[in-house]
């Protein structure tokens, strides 16, 4: 296993208090928060993070000089650019034990790691407390995202708490109508795009580009800092139960923001000594079938990932044929050791129902993650002596009517108590 570290070890003149942003393409190098930016000025390649120094464990929570929680994603203050950010608070999510489904599956220990407990109802808010703290430190008046529903949500409910206009671009039709109801609350100004979400990232980034508005989507380098605590909690969480970290976290994909956060949260952790390269877990990414342009790269063996015009699936958080962060993503499975999967829509549906057997709702998307789970363990790419993470990512209630359909239905009954009994006993 090779993780191809990037050293941090001396800051260039740019750097900002010990932080800058590296192209991942050409190597160059950009002061953080003087100019926007989301791409490489000289190439247009994406942008990644960078530290002088990396935090061990032992250094989280050390009580920098911050007013911020102790708990969740601004306790890993210092691996990230401020102290704390705009706050609901987020993260601190549970890893579930769910015993029942570890042994269907058949591996020797299986955890969820429900990202749906967020403020928000989903992981996304771990990307907005800190993407739109930066937005504050540049000055922008309007913030904007392209959005399956979960980003809007959360840019809409952390750009109302910094009281910053927000825009969110919806593919029409496309989004579940709880996430349209929070952006809406919260105060979203909402526009549906006669396309899907890759054509609403299209116009998002021009408007971007126009500089009418601060693009929030995972292609911002900010918005994976927030999502990399994920990471920092599964191994802290899982190494307190069994003095081990995980052989592999296994994840939906979509832009593959997560993918790309998870896995520099490893290699910042590998070059801080906290942990060692033996110790990074597998990532291996699900995608449903109907939108699976990841998996494809990764059976074929391709260093690009062909954009898929035409994308469905039930699973609308990961209908997405164009992931922006596949330069970042694929060397995180390919490096660790991982894979990629497609799954069905009723293989899906029926993981959300195994997940929601031991008390854990989710919405479709996230269940993505036990369905490809199930899958590799059937065709022997998993092994049975495995200790697994499925990281779920949003909650039941973001597509009730998904749920409705996946559930059972009500049963009518008579106003009397002898008549409910005696349909109990049919």
């Amino acid at each position: 296993m090779s993780l191809d570290l990037a050293a941090s070890a001396e800051a260039p003149a740019c750097a900002d208090d010990g932080v800058w942003l590296t192209c991942i393409a050409c190597g160059e190098t950009f002061a953080p928060f003087t100019d926007v930016r989301y791409t490489c000025d000289d190439c247009d390649g994406l942008l990644e993070v960078r530290y002088a120094d990396l935090p061990t464990f032992a250094e989280f929570g050390a009580g920098a000089d911050s007013d911020g929680p102790d708990r969740g994603v601004w306790r890993y203050r210092e691996a990230l650019p401020f102290d704390v950010g705009v706050t609901l608070p987020e993260g601190d999510t549970p890893l579930h034990r769910v015993d029942r489904l570890e042994a269907d599956v058949g591996v020797d220990a299986l955890r969820v790691k429900h990202e749906g407990m967020n403020p928000t109802g989903s992981f996304k808010d771990r990307g907005m407390t800190v993407g739109v703290r930066v937005a504050e430190e540049l000055g922008v008046g309007r913030l904007a995202c392209a959005s399956t529903g979960n980003t809007s949500a959360a840019l809409a409910a952390y750009g109302g708490r910094a009281d910053l206009q927000t825009l969110v671009l919806l593919p029409s039709g496309k989004v579940a109508a709880g996430k349209i109801a929070q952006a809406s609350l919260h105060g979203a100004r909402i526009l549906e795009v006669d396309g899907n979400f890759d054509s609403c990232l299209d116009i998002v980034q021009d408007l971007a580009a126009r500089g009418e508005a601060y693009l929030l989507n995972s292609l911002n380098p900010f918005r994976l800092e927030g999502q990399k605590t994920i990471g920092f909690e599964i191994l802290e969480e899982f190494h307190a139960d069994y003095d081990t970290y995980p052989d592999r976290i296994v994840l939906p994909v979509g832009n593959a923001g997560n993918t790309a956060a998870l896995y520099k949260a490893f290699r910042e952790l590998v070059q801080s000594g906290a942990i060692d390269e033996a110790d990074v877990p597998k990532l291996t990414g699900v995608q449903a079938e109907g939108a699976a342009p990841m998996v494809e790269a990764i059976e074929e063996g391709n260093d690009e990932v062909r954009r898929w015009e035409e994308v469905e699936t039930r699973a609308t958080a990961i209908r997405i044929g164009n992931p922006v962060n596949a330069p970042k993503a694929l060397p995180g499975i390919r490096n660790t050791g991982g894979t990629a999967v497609a799954v069905s829509d009723e293989e899906i549906t029926d993981a959300q129902r195994d997940l929601a057997h031991e008390g854990v709702g989710v919405e479709p998307a996230s269940a993505a993650s036990i369905a490809g789970l199930k899958k590799l363990r059937r065709e022997g790419v998993v092994d049975d002596d495995e200790q697994v993470v499925c990281l779920t990512t949003g909650h039941l209630l973001k597509d009730p009517d998904a749920a409705y359909e996946a559930g059972s239905e009500p049963e009518p009954v008579p106003n009397d108590t002898d008549d409910v009994l005696a349909h109990l006993a049919e």
